[in-house]
Parts: structure tokens; sequence; C-alpha cells
């Protein structure tokens, strides 16, 4: 093992153990290299005659660029665009995000977390998640309600085992007993487990009431004190757009600092937030957790998380960085966004209130939501593949099939004014099938 990462682990050994045993055998042989990055950083701030150092070009004062395409992007200083970014990501990023993340999470204030570090989206923020915590045969806790892409990161790469439990109760709440039994074997069989909860929820759109959020975190809080270590990831990728009944926070801020058996770990970004879906601007935010600052700990974690990026992707993309940063100190931006939230709340009303009517309930129910971009039917007579390739090629309708009774609606892409429409072609197209 690296000399390097060794200093890591001792480091976690001394100040959270629990943190150390979290990690997989991968988690543990991290470190961030003292090599290229750091001489450059090094000589950025004391090379005052000549730096030859990093792998750029320059000419002049600044980086050297292509005039056709910074006379696409002449708003920006070519220092903002051109060059790398650091590992971490641009530290004004990072400082906005912090400041954006404790306006938002009430619960936060007064907690001990890290600063974000920027990742190239949330899928990138998972694949480090995995990396880090996620060995063969380790437990991974999930609703069956879930994006199917976590087998790939999870399952595939790393050699979890899911670990389901029903997403909803008959009374169509979220199931929190279920997600307790499951989590309790699960500790009692491994003595860690990683906690995934993505809320609002891919694909059913729903988010947990505050008192079903309570109830989640009072049972991972339980089952540490009982002696398992927990890693709970928080998978806020539609963070913000709750438009009914539901938690209006993150569980980072209610998980962060409540055991010191309890890592948490929050991944979210600009992407769907701020409706940059080409950006791939996410970040991944540590809480450990004593009650008191422990950044000891909290260094560690990103000295490895920086060396898997440096190992992967080498750093996230510089543009969007700055693109992101310009939209955080924009002045319109709350106002902005609130309008955009209101057109993707009344999608989700409209939603409720043509499915509400009636009309449809011989041929199928539907699953609880209140937030997020999707919603599902749970089909009563049809198989959904069937139905997802009736509805293409008869209807030119495009939905997601989920097993056999479930179709995912993406509302948040269809006009307010033809969801109507849009059921009532879903309708007709069981009937046709049935």
């Amino acid at each position: 093992m690296n000399p390097l990462a060794k200093e890591l682990n001792e480091h976690l050994s001394q100040h959270n153990s629990n943190v150390l045993e979290s990690l997989s055998d991968l988690g543990k042989k991290l470190f961030f290299p003292k090599g290229i990055l750091t001489q450059s950083a090094e000589a950025k701030e004391k090379a005052h005659r000549f730096n030859a150092t990093i792998g750029i070009a320059t000419e002049g004062s600044g980086p050297m660029y292509l005039q056709c395409i910074q006379d696409k992007l002449s708003e920006f200083d070519p220092k903002d665009i051109f060059p790398y970014a650091p590992p971490a990501g641009k530290p004004e990023l990072r400082s906005l995000w912090r400041e954006k993340m404790l306006r938002e999470n009430p619960s936060l204030v007064g907690k001990h977390f890290s600063n974000p570090i920027v990742t190239n989206a949330l899928t990138h923020g998972l694949s480090i998640v995995a990396d880090m915590f996620v060995g063969e045969g380790d437990h991974l806790i999930l609703p069956d309600m879930l994006w199917g892409n976590y087998n790939l990161t999870f399952v595939t790469r790393c050699g979890a085992i899911v670990k389901k439990f029903p997403t909803f109760t008959t009374d169509r709440g979220f199931n929190v007993a279920a997600f307790k039994a499951e989590l309790k074997n699960s500790a009692e069989e491994k003595g860690k487990v990683v906690v995934l909860l993505n809320f609002p929820n891919n694909p059913s759109g729903y988010t947990p009431t505050v008192a079903e959020g309570d109830a989640i975190v009072a049972a991972i809080k339980e089952v540490a004190e009982d002696g398992c270590n927990v890693v709970a990831v928080t998978d806020d990728a539609y963070f913000g757009l709750f438009y009914d009944d539901s938690m209006k926070e993150s569980l980072f801020g209610k998980l962060a600092n409540i055991h010191p058996r309890v890592l948490t770990v929050k991944l979210d970004g600009a992407t769907k937030e701020d409706y940059v879906w080409g950006f791939r601007t996410g970040f991944i935010t540590f809480a450990d957790g004593y009650e008191y600052e422990n950044e000891p700990v909290i260094t560690a974690l990103e000295k490895k998380t920086m060396g898997i990026i440096r190992a992967t992707i080498s750093n996230c993309p510089h543009p969007s960085q700055t693109f992101v940063i310009e939209t955080l100190k924009a002045p319109d931006y709350a106002s902005q966004k609130a309008e955009k939230f209101e057109v993707l709340k009344g999608r989700a009303l409209k939603t409720k209130e043509v499915l509400d009517s009636g009309k449809y309930d011989s041929c199928w129910s539907y699953y609880p939501f209140n937030s997020g971009y999707f919603m599902c039917l749970k089909l009563k007579k049809v198989d959904a593949e069937q139905l997802r390739l009736h509805l293409l090629d008869k209807y030119g309708v495009g939905a997601i099939s989920i097993g056999n009774t479930d179709l995912r609606i993406a509302f948040s892409c269809i006009a307010e004014s033809d969801i109507q429409e849009l059921f009532d072609l879903i309708y007709q197209a069981v009937k046709d099938l049935s």
C-alpha cells in the first residue's frame, strides 16, 4: 500500500475508526499523489519567472486557445474556460454550493460537513461512493422502486448485494417498517451496510413526509447504536422539486453527525436543479458521525475522493463549472428557478387531477408521487413492455416499462395542456391490448 494511503488510513483510525472500517479494499488504498498537480500548485504560487510545470499551452499571460471557440464564449475570460480545473473543483463553486446547501437545508445549520467536491454529475458521484465504500458481498439497501443504473454502478462494478424492501405501504405511505426490517437484517448479518436514499425517488416521484423522514433517520441511528457501521448516501438528483406533502430538504442534514458509526454522503448537482443536464456538474459532500468538527477524517475522505477522481477522469470540465458559478451569482437566479418550479408543479398536479378522475381505474392504479420528474402507473390488464411497444408503434407515445406491471411517465417533459391527451392515448392502447 502506498505510504500516502497508509497515512490517510492512520488519520481515520485515530479519529474515527468506524469510517476506516466502512471503506472498501480499494477505498483503503486510495490517496492523492504528491505528483505533478501538487508541484504545479506550488509553482503557481512561487514561479514568478517561468512556470514549466502543468501540461497546457500558453500565449502571453494566459492559456492558448482557438479564436473560433473564444468567439462563442466571449463573455468569459479565457482563464475561466480553457485551463484544467482543480481536481476537487473550482474553490469559488465549492463555496457557493455549500452556501446554497445551508440556505436550502435548515437541518444542516450548526452541523459539521465537508466542502462539496465537484463531480462529473450524479452518476460519477455514485461511482465514487461505490469505489470507496462498496466491496464484493457488501449489502446495499434500496427500495424495490429504484433507478436501474444502480445495478451497473454497485452490483456489476463492485459486487454489492442489493437488499430490496417494498417501497410503499398499503395505505400509500413510504414503507419505513420494511426499510427498518431490511436494515436490521443486513446490520446483523454484515456489521456494515450502505443505505441509498433517493428522494425525490426515480422512478416513483415520491419523497417521504417529514414524519417518515424522521423515522428513516431514527432507524439508521438505531442500528448504529447496536454496533453496525452505516454509510448513508443521499442521492438528491431531483432536490428542490417538492410539490405536495413531503420533506422539503435532504435527509443529509438530519443524518449528519448523528452517530460515530454513521458516515453520511450527499450527492447532488446543478444537473436537474438548474436545468443544465449537459453541463454534467455535480457534487459529493461528506459528514462525519461526531458532533464536533472532525477535520482529519474529512480531510482524509476528501483526499481519497480526489485520488479516485485523479485516477479516472483527472478533473471535471472547467467551462461548465464557470457557467454554474455565474448562474448561482445571477441576481435573478432565485426568481427564474421559482418560475420553472411552478411549471413542473403544475404538470405534476395536473397529472394527479387527470388520474383521479376515475376514468382509467379499470386499467390501472398509480403509485403515490409528490415530487421530482416522474410517476408510475400500475397496470391491471396488460404487460408493461407490450404496452410500451404498442404505444410507440401505434400512437407515437414513449414511456418506460419497469417489470411486468409498471409504466413510468415523465410528466416533466409533457406540457400541462397535453397531459389529458397523453393518458387518454395510454388508456386507448390498454383497451387495444385487452
